[in-house]
């Protein structure tokens, strides 16, 4: 019997969205140059506080480029994803570089780590890119992770917040779908990827710290994509190089300051278990 929960059927329709996409994932995101920005951020960020040899849980780990990376960096991954065609593109491209050894991978979803066959317990749980927005039910996952965790643990997210102020300045060209679709979006708000439609939440730094107050302490937070503009994009940084790359020094430079860590397209947040 099909399932009614709601929460369930928009996971599965992301799923089928993500898989669909899984074949030209790659194809389309690689040659950005905001996308390889957001990447280089994001792992700078975590190698502050990752020590070598880490044993890293990756949740929505797509198409692997960041378990490949981290691999490769000495570390061991287990990767989970809940789309099939991604699975199989991580699955392919771990085997085509002789990672099975150093990444393994379990269909799970990060709303069900309860049935995760490997459950470390983990040094680093990391999900990038925003797939925790996916879920309505984040408070529920951000408190399943405690006990996948070592002493010392750590939890490396990245997230859409329910304000980015290039989006709201794309108002000016009278873009006002794409200006305003964050606000006043506590029952989430569709998204469509290869045309399929899912629900996708926004979520403030303060929505996780309140939620991980008590057995975690705020290690590091940063906006991501404030001054840079965000990934779709993509054209301003061939049109404008000096001005783009003037941004990128700005941006990381302000990143962790106020107002910028709250205002991106994207936030970076760590936190240490207690």
């Amino acid at each position: 019997m099909a399932t009614t929960d709601p929460h369930i059927v928009n996971e599965q329709n992301a799923a089928v969205a993500f898989s669909k996409q899984s074949y030209v994932f790659d194809d389309i995101y690689s040659g950005n140059p905001i996308i390889q920005y957001k990447r280089e951020r994001v792992r700078k960020h975590v190698n502050r506080f990752l020590a070598p040899g880490s044993h890293i849980l990756e949740l929505n780990a797509g198409t692997g480029e960041d378990s490949v990376y981290f691999a490769a960096a000495g570390h061991r991954v287990h990767a989970t994803d809940v789309a099939e065609g991604m699975l199989q593109a991580l699955t392919e491209k771990v085997n085509a570089r002789g990672l099975e050894k150093q990444i393994s991978i379990e269909k799970c979803s990060y709303t069900a780590l309860h049935t995760l066959q490997h459950k470390g317990p983990y040094d680093l749980i990391f999900s990038n890119f925003a797939g925790l927005n996916c879920t309505g039910q984040l408070k529920q996952v951000l408190t399943s992770l405690w006990p996948l965790l070592k002493p010392q643990g750590q939890i490396t997210l990245v997230l859409l917040p329910p304000f980015c102020l290039w989006e709201t300045l794309l108002a000016l060209r009278g873009r006002f779908k794409l200006a305003f679709r964050r606000f006043n979006s506590k029952k989430g708000r569709t998204a469509y990827v290869e045309g399929i439609p899912f629900t996708c939440w926004y979520y403030k730094p303060s929505f996780v710290t309140e939620v991980l107050q008590q057995d975690y302490e705020v290690l590091g937070l940063e906006g991501l994509c404030t001054i840079v503009p965000p990934s779709y994009l993509e054209k301003l940084p061939l049109r404008y190089p000096k001005g783009y790359h003037f941004l990128t020094v700005l941006e990381n430079k302000w990143k962790a300051k106020w107002p910028w860590r709250y205002i991106g397209d994207y936030y970076i947040i760590s936190l240490r278990k207690r």
